[in-house]
């Protein structure tokens, strides 16, 4: 790792020792005491002197050079030759006390020669790590422990691993970027070691070795495993990390892709910097390009033999009329009919094309895999991001997330779901994204839409239903008041078993019934309409369900008081309890209910004319 601008260069660093070695020799050679001890230390900083001048040749030598424990061990060096130099200066003077003096210096010399031959220590194993012999050619990773990491080997591990992956063959980088994996997967701990002694540099620098694609794996998920935390993903970012990454997605084979999906996908997670990043290298069109892949082939085929040689050869030049005009920096732009990206077709470099047959014949598997990842990092990037959302949308991702959630199951269809979730959270939140992106004569918003409904109405699966209900009510404003289709699985799912499901359909109902939305009035009579008062009414026997339910009755009663079905349901009684009980417990909900309650007696005159008093 190269020096930050306030260290020193290595072989200025390394001027000092050997300056402190000299003046040892020159002061022992000058001793007029303990001529033998001085003659000792002597031999050992003449052994630490040679050490010195060989590394400063190797430094020298060395273009990609691991400076972190030279630095450290240089500085512990240092300190123990003036030490040394310190001492052998004492046994120039003369003294009556001299015998004390005697006493106490031959004290003093045992932990100097201690000191120092730690220090050699230090030294043969720094050598040994940096291959100072064979000029850093030999094989094999280096692992002992020298006398400075006694006490913490796990240290001593680290710089060993970023040593060879910064410096050694191909085949030992490999290998010690599997190990530093295994090593920071145990701990936090030393997870912090290794970015902290410099181990993202070489770890980036192995990923762009596009001539092996197991250093990029192993690369790959090593970065993964040290991706865990807001502060190690930002070291990732400050060393550039990001354009390399977004490179090696696009242009890489796909059990490359694979884990560096996944990276991406822990980044954009733990550090809004790097999502933020991520979305200017244009990250998410090679992502929406992976997902598309082999999603369409059969759509594409049925609609080239609907279509006339003429018509496509127009749509061809139109499409690339268009790439031509907003290609962006990696040059992805979309294609028709191909059958290997379909609508998406990734661009860019001469590699890409070459790994287009390999991805073709690649095992199923492997292919679902990189979609599963592909996906999870399009969430990720979507997560409480309206620019990232708004890209997203920009491509054909909407559709393809919706044809993926139709056609596959498991890991692959939830985070297609859930990233869903997040394009239609950020919609709710933004205006703009919810009238660009969803658009009543949007194709791709229909396609969406019809998949939520289906996963609400036909999988018994909360695990999926919940972001789909989720999204409908995010996009509860965006639909006009026929859209009645909407309400009905919602209104069914208010008596679901899953407790959790029936809550978050609560939830999506009140963004129908809210007074924020335009058409509260039409959705809430739909809400009545659908039946959905009975079920609503035993949401308030559950602790969990209960606020939610109360919220959605007073809308209900708000909008809708004079509907027959309020009254059959005995809704004024319910919510006459829940102002005594839940608005305890939420005091900010005490107007709301009152408000209910007044509207409901207005209607079903001579019920509690007490409560008439209240006007909103």
């Amino acid at each position: 790792m190269m020096g930050s601008a306030e260290e020193k260069r290595i072989e200025d660093e390394l001027s000092y020792p050997i300056w402190l070695a000299e003046r040892v020799r020159s002061a022992a050679d000058e001793a007029g005491s303990l001529k033998a001890e001085c003659g000792e230390v002597a031999k050992q900083v003449d052994r630490l002197s040679q050490m010195l001048r060989t590394l400063v040749r190797f430094t020298t030598s060395v273009q990609s050079l691991y400076e972190r424990p030279i630095r450290r061990l240089i500085s512990e060096v240092s300190k123990n030759l003036e030490r040394a130099l310190t001492l052998v200066r004492k046994c120039k003077r003369q003294s009556i006390l001299r015998r004390v003096v005697r006493i106490t210096s031959a004290t003093e010399f045992r932990k100097v020669l201690n000191l120092l031959d730690a220090s050699i220590g230090d030294m043969k194993w720094l050598m040994g790590v940096l291959d100072t012999e064979n000029n850093g050619t030999s094989s094999g990773i280096f692992l002992s422990l020298p006398p400075i990491a006694s006490n913490d080997p796990i240290i001593s591990w680290v710089w060993s691993y970023i040593a060879t992956v910064q410096m050694g063959e191909l085949t030992d980088r490999i290998e010690a970027a599997n190990s530093l994996a295994s090593l920071a997967q145990d701990n936090d701990r030393n997870k912090k070691i290794t970015v902290e002694e410099g181990g993202v540099p070489p770890l980036l620098k192995l990923l762009k070795e596009s001539s092996s694609t197991e250093a990029q794996i192993a690369a790959a998920n090593a970065l993964f495993v040290l991706a865990n935390e807001h502060e190690r993903v930002r070291s990732i970012v400050d060393e550039m990390g990001v354009p390399i990454v977004v490179q090696v997605l696009g242009d890489s084979p796909m059990k490359v892709q694979i884990p560096v999906a996944k990276l991406v996908a822990r980044m954009a997670e733990h550090d809004p910097v790097a999502q933020e990043d991520f979305a200017r290298e244009n990250v998410i069109r090679p992502l929406v390009t992976l997902l598309s892949f082999e999603t369409f082939v059969e759509d594409s085929r049925t609609q080239m033999g609907k279509q006339s040689i003429h018509s496509i050869v127009q749509i061809n030049k139109e499409m690339e009329k268009n790439s031509s005009i907003g290609s962006n920096s990696r040059n992805y732009s979309y294609r028709p009919y191909t059958n290997s990206y379909s609508n998406l077709h990734m661009e860019g470099s001469s590699r890409g094309g070459n790994h287009r047959k390999e991805r073709e014949n690649e095992k199923p598997e492997v292919k679902i895999q990189l979609k599963i990842n592909g996906a999870e990092a399009l969430w990720m990037l979507a997560k409480g991001s309206v620019s990232n959302s708004r890209r997203i949308t920009e491509t054909k991702g909407l559709l393809c997330l919706a044809k993926l959630v139709e056609k596959e199951q498991g890991e692959l269809q939830y985070n297609c779901l859930m990233t869903v979730m997040e394009i239609t959270a950020a919609a709710e939140s933004n205006s703009d994204l919810r009238r660009a992106a969803f658009k009543t004569n949007s194709l791709a918003a229909k396609a969406v839409i019809d998949q939520l409904l289906r996963v609400i109405k036909e999988l018994d699966s909360p695990t999926l239903q919940i972001p789909a209900i989720k999204s409908i009510g995010s996009l509860a404003r965006t639909f006009p008041a026929r859209e009645t289709r909407v309400i009905g699985p919602l209104v069914t799912q208010l008596a679901s078993k899953d407790q959790e499901v029936a809550m978050e359909a609560a939830i999506a109902l009140q963004k129908f019934a809210s007074p924020e939305n335009f058409l509260c009035m039409d959705h809430s009579k739909s809400i009545i309409g659908f039946n959905g008062v009975p079920p609503l009414m035993r949401l308030l026997r559950s602790e969990m369900t209960q606020l939610h339910g109360v919220i959605l009755l007073c809308y209900l009663a708000i909008h809708s008081g004079d509907n027959e079905a309020l009254e059959q349901a005995r809704v004024l009684t319910a919510l006459e309890g829940a102002d005594r009980t839940v608005v305890a417990q939420h005091p900010d909900l005490k107007e709301l209910v009152s408000k209910a309650i007044y509207h409901l007696n207005l209607y079903h005159t001579g019920v509690h004319p007490q409560r008439q008093s209240y006007a909103p």
